[in-house]
């Protein structure tokens, strides 16, 4: 099976979630990307080329879903798909603290990174306001998402479904 199909279903049910589900889920005003963490997902087990993709693919779906202009998010996704994606061969089966803490600082600084774009375009409000309200609890939502979805998405998305016992991931 070519290892496209599986990536491009989970990103087409994750925008769906986006979509259908994510404004029901908001804590406080805070929304999960399930978009974003679909893409940190795919960069680990398929490696740097098919984060940035994906991420990009992402990040201009999430640009297209928003009002605000169209561009910050793709970039900004596809950085961070390419930065997760080279922790690839570092991953272990295992082990679950490198994902959950990759997509807590993916989180954090894919937020902040946008919050930066949108304040040198001259489109934000005050940046430390929403670094405490919208950035940092949108990380922290993101993480708790990823914790429950990392496992079953690995394993859809991993290269070799043959193996059994896995010492790695990918």
């Amino acid at each position: 099976m070519n290892k496209f199909i599986p990536a491009a279903i989970a990103l087409a049910a994750a925008a769906v979630l986006q979509i259908a589900l994510a404004p029901y889920l908001a804590i406080f005003g805070v929304v999960p990307k399930f978009l974003f963490v679909v893409v940190v997902v795919i960069a680990l087990t398929e490696g740097s080329v098919a984060g940035c993709v994906a991420g990009f693919s992402a990040g201009l779906l999430l640009d297209l879903l928003g009002a605000g202009v169209v561009g910050p998010y793709a970039l900004v996704m596809c950085v961070v798909g390419y930065l997760a994606g080279m922790l690839q061969a570092n991953l272990f089966a295992e082990g679950w603290l490198l994902p959950v803490t990759t997509v807590f600082v993916a989180s954090l600084g894919t937020e902040i990174s946008y919050g930066v774009i949108l304040s040198v375009i001259g489109l934000s409000g005050s940046f430390w306001h929403s670094l405490f309200t919208v950035m940092l609890p949108g990380a922290v939502y993101n993480t708790a998402l990823a914790l429950v979805t990392y496992p079953w998405l690995a394993r859809l998305l991993r290269a070799d479904r043959g193996v059994k016992s896995l010492g790695r991931l990918a």
